[in-house]
């Protein structure tokens, strides 16, 4: 009896540990556009605050789409501020606009930008942080990339591009239809000419569709190479050896552009940050499995470079 007890007694501190974690949430509303989650160490005055931009698509503040749920950025955001740092994820705009079907069919990649820095310049203003520091991922490193200039403490770069999005879609391309590589490379010339093109492999309307076009013009004018090497912050490069969509060479790229950034490559951590022991299944199936835990050599890198 005095053994079960005891079992209990473990289990019920433990769910009052879960139920009390580290840190306080609060959630704010950037503008119109921009809602996020803010964690905040507990007993910390002046934290050190990691602003977490998503990746492509209708990314949410967690880090999951509709049918995608990893709640990654969420875990990564829990377990940087359960080692002592203040952070702030938010949703993409487009989330909003989707959930209120108001969907702005003009949008722009500029627009990401001009979110990050309107979050940049929200918590700038508070001057409660000691530093403030951004984490991009996947296309998100480019947008932050791109708000970072003048503005930041330091940057990570988690699974970012090293190439204009132009040369990443055409590799990609390339590994899954060498006969689709001489129409893609046609209508990215004329993209890169600022003219709207109907001469597309039709098997990629989905990326050359009129109506996502202008988007993918204004997207592929960025190098993230020539972008980094204009950053006189410290800089993190961090990518895993099991991404299916961001190679590491595309994280070797971006070292390349800068001798003071400093490169990480995490053995088996894929695109949504977890450690993949298996084969291309595996992979592809944790993108909608919320159970498991992102990489922790991860949280160590990032969070030693963060409070260094």
């Amino acid at each position: 009896m005095k053994y079960c007890f005891n079992i209990l007694l473990f289990c019920f501190f433990i769910n009052v540990s879960s139920q009390n974690p580290n840190y306080t949430t609060q959630d704010i509303a950037i503008n119109k556009l921009i809602d996020g989650t803010l964690l905040s160490p507990k007993n910390r005055d002046s934290p050190k605050l990691a602003i977490i931009i998503a990746g492509s698509g209708p990314t949410d503040r967690n880090g999951n789409q509709n049918f995608l749920k990893s709640n990654s950025l969420k875990k990564l955001a829990e377990s940087l501020t359960n080692r002592g740092i203040a952070t702030f994820r938010y949703d993409k705009r487009i989330v909003k606009q989707i959930l209120k079907n108001k969907v702005d069919p003009n949008m722009t990649f500029d627009d990401f930008v001009i979110d990050a820095i309107s979050v940049i310049d929200y918590f700038k203003e508070k001057k409660s942080y000691s530093g403030i520091y951004i984490i991009g991922h996947s296309q998100g490193s480019l947008v932050g990339l791109l708000a970072s200039k003048d503005r930041v403490d330091g940057f990570v770069s988690l699974a970012g591009a090293g190439q204009s999005i132009d040369e990443v879609i055409t590799q990609q391309i390339a590994a899954m239809d060498p006969t689709l590589i001489e129409g893609t490379k046609k209508a990215f010339e004329s993209l890169k000419k600022g003219k709207l093109t109907n001469d597309y492999p039709q098997a990629l309307g989905s990326i050359f569709r009129a109506d996502v076009q202008p988007f993918i013009m204004n997207w592929m004018q960025y190098n993230p190479q020539d972008i980094l090497k204009s950053l006189d912050i410290p800089i993190l490069i961090v990518n895993g050896t099991k991404d299916l969509q961001v190679s590491v060479d595309e994280a070797k790229l971006l070292k390349d552009a800068s001798e003071k950034a400093e490169l990480e490559i995490i053995d088996q951590m894929n695109h949504v940050l977890f450690i993949i022991e298996g084969g291309q299944l595996e992979n592809s199936k944790s993108y909608n499995e919320s159970f498991r835990e992102i990489s922790e050599d991860l949280i160590s890198k990032v969070s030693h470079f963060i409070l260094k």
